[in-house]
């Protein structure tokens, strides 16, 4: 029934459909043109068509156009009704989607109010969690605020409370590290207690103060006691002070800081006590070592030990009266010698007195000088840092030492006064000069002023001393000096020693003011060396004496490793000064006619026309003489020099300048017998050049 029902239903559907009946045919008015069209653009179009394809393949197939169009508009229609074909046939299947469609909208409003349900309770539930959100910050807030209340009132509790334990330490306990850490306990309380101002309004406060008072004033009594007891230690005999500092006091360095935040009064005392002790014990201990350094002590020089004082001038039973060791140590009187190894071994240990004492060992005041500024120095730089780790007071040094340092200035200045020696005087200004640099290095400047005071001390007094020996040398009695020997004299030998001592001292100082002095002492030598000279009756000796004794000092400036400065150069011209007027004395001695002969009319330039010419006679007994003896009298100059002069090197430049003076007047007496008529007869007396330069060689090589 429901089919054929649906079969009608089609029937009639296409019946009504029909649409060629109902459209009927179309048809296009081939005049109807609307006056409203317009051509323009129509160029423009024409000329885009130009590549379209079936535009050409509909011209080129001369089809019109109209009917071009209507072919196309009906194969249009004829698509649009079999579509509609199409779509009736699948009417069906509409209805059946749309009853699906339907369907599905039900079941979709069924979910939504479902959806809408779930909507309201998730927003239920979101704002339940934001009030839960809200009371766990509130919560981890409070948490917060306790926790750190709790944490202050525990840090107050743990500062304020006094541990039953920190009081049986205090009261009963020993001093060690334990103690010291419950020091640090107590301390940090008391400063707890004394910083904060609100702290003074807990009433914690009144139970806790009174019992930490108490336990105060037991530390600083106790602590007190402790450290007076070791301070005594120090005072035992045979005490090494610095062991007991570092390896005992020092432990215990946190019970004087104690003492300066929490007892004042009792670190004065502890301080004072200590400052006594150290002083006391110091100052004995440099009173000894000056004692027995003084046993140790070697005289060098007196008060008459002076460059120009006369050897003999003392007398022979004072000589043989003096003790042996000081004969033995005048050779060091002007001459440096070993004692300059005192600046090398500047920071060495002190000498230990009874060990020197029992090898029977003797020093000169410098090395004594030395060590005992050395053990000064080592005793001052220990205290020093003790003074700072310990009790935190460099300051403290100066007490400590003006004791020792006491001690040493009234055994300086009772020996100073008394001290002759220029050369240990210069060497003990180089010692302080070498101390100062060792404790520049060692950064301990607490010594600095005392070095500064020594310094200005020696220099006075070498100053002093060095103007008694230029005093002795302008103010010498030249008769009582004056030996009749041409040989160096005592005096200038000392003089020459004592200069290169004092310029090898000042090599790396350069100090212009010894210079200076110097140069005062070598003018004033020079004066008494030529006053000695005087004294000798041939000119010849007076010339000898004077070579041996330049010759000698500038050979010492030498020998002392110096480079003997503007002294040395003065003489060294004087020296060949002196040679040249000793060669021409020596020829004059054995060739006088041959010389005053060249130096009066051999020469070319005195040939004047008012003067008579050179004859043979005039030089025939020149020549003969000459040639009879000049071997004989070489030989004879030879033996002059050579007792003449005491250095050999020297004697032979002296001698080769000779002979070589000579050949150069006998060669202008040659040259002036050849230009005499007639000069060629004495061709068979004269001495050939060759034969004297061969006598020349040979004595060159004797030396």
């Amino acid at each position: 029934m429901e089919a054929d029902l649906g079969v009608e239903m089609q029937e009639d559907q296409k019946q009504a459909f029909d649409l060629g009946l109902f459209i009927g045919d179309l048809s296009i008015d081939e005049e109807t043109i609307s006056d409203d069209e317009s051509l323009d653009g129509l160029q423009e179009e024409l000329e885009d068509c130009k590549t379209d394809e079936e535009i050409a393949n509909i011209l080129a197939k001369g089809t019109k156009l109209r009917e071009y169009t209507k072919g196309v508009e009906n194969n249009i229609r004829q698509v649009e009704l079999d579509s509609i074909q199409d779509y009736i046939k699948e009417s069906e299947n509409l209805v059946l989607l749309h009853d699906q469609i339907r369907d599905c909208d039900n079941i979709l409003s069924q979910m939504e109010t479902l959806l809408g349900g779930f909507q309201a309770e998730i927003g239920s539930i979101s704002s339940e969690i934001k009030v839960l959100q809200e009371k766990s910050l509130d919560m981890g807030l409070k948490l917060k605020n306790r926790k750190a209340a709790e944490s202050k009132l525990s840090k107050f509790v743990e500062d304020i409370i006094v541990p039953p334990r920190m009081i049986d330490i205090i009261v009963d306990g020993e001093v060690n590290e334990e103690y010291m850490k419950t020091l640090e306990t107590v301390s940090k309380k008391i400063k707890f207690l004394e910083a904060d101002h609100m702290i003074k309004t807990s009433k914690a406060l009144k139970d806790v103060q009174p019992e930490l008072e108490k336990l105060r004033q037991k530390a600083v009594s106790k602590i007190f006691e402790f450290i007076i007891q070791k301070f005594y230690a120090l005072r035992k005999p045979k005490t090494n002070i610095q062991i007991l500092q570092q390896s005992v006091l020092l432990k215990y360095k946190y019970v004087i800081t104690f003492l300066k935040e929490h007892g004042k009064e009792i670190y004065t005392e502890v301080r004072a006590a200590y400052v006594d002790t150290m002083n006391k014990v110091l100052s004995a201990h440099f009173r000894a070592y000056i004692q027995a350094l003084e046993k140790l002590q070697l005289d060098i020089a007196t008060s008459s030990d002076l460059l120009g004082v006369e050897t003999r001038s003392t007398g022979g039973s004072l000589l043989f009266s003096r003790p042996k060791e000081t004969i033995k140590s005048k050779s060091s009187v002007f001459a440096l010698g070993e004692r300059i190894n005192i600046l090398k071994e500047i920071d060495q240990p002190a000498l230990i007195p009874h060990i020197a004492e029992a090898n029977s060992q003797k020093y000169p005041y410098e090395v004594l000088f030395r060590s005992l500024q050395k053990l000064l120095m080592d005793t001052a730089t220990s205290e020093y840092m003790f003074c700072g780790d310990f009790f935190a007071e460099e300051s403290m040094f100066h007490e400590i030492f003006s004791g020792p340092i006491q001690v040493i200035d009234e055994h300086f200045n009772t020996v100073l006064p008394n001290c002759y020696d220029a050369i240990g005087l210069m060497l003990m200004i180089r010692i302080i000069h070498q101390h100062q640099l060792i404790m520049f290095r060692r950064r301990v400047p607490c010594l600095d002023s005392y070095l500064d005071k020594v310094n200005m001390a020696l220099w006075p007094r070498f100053k002093l001393v060095f103007d008694m020996h230029l005093m002795s040398l302008r103010n010498a009695n030249v008769r009582l000096l004056w030996e009749d020997d041409v040989h160096p004299h005592y005096v200038i030998r000392r003089y020459a020693e004592f200069t290169a001592s004092l310029l090898h001292l000042n090599v790396d100082h350069a100090d212009g003011q010894l210079d200076l002095n110097l140069e005062r002492l070598r003018m004033a030598v020079e004066d008494l060396l030529a006053k000695l000279a005087k004294l000798f009756s041939k000119p010849k000796s007076q010339t000898i004496f004077l070579i041996n004794n330049y010759d000698m000092t500038i050979a010492i400036l030498k020998e002392a490793g110096t480079e003997g400065g503007k002294a040395q150069l003065h003489f060294e011209e004087i020296l060949k000064s002196n040679i040249a007027i000793y060669v021409e004395e020596l020829l004059l001695e054995h060739f006088s006619d041959l010389i005053k002969f060249v130096k009066t009319r051999a020469s070319e330039e005195s040939g004047t026309a008012g003067e008579r010419q050179p004859t043979i006679a005039d030089t025939e007994p020149l020549v003969k003489d000459f040639s009879s003896r000049w071997k004989i009298s070489i030989e004879l100059m030879h033996k002059d020099v050579i007792t003449s002069f005491s250095n050999f090197l020297c004697g032979m430049e002296i001698l080769k300048a000779a002979l070589t003076q000579l050949l150069l007047y006998y060669t202008r007496l040659t040259e002036c017998v050849k230009r005499i008529n007639g000069g060629s007869v004495l061709n068979k007396d004269l001495v050939s050049i060759s034969s004297i330069l061969y006598e020349i060689r040979k004595y060159s090589r004797t030396f």
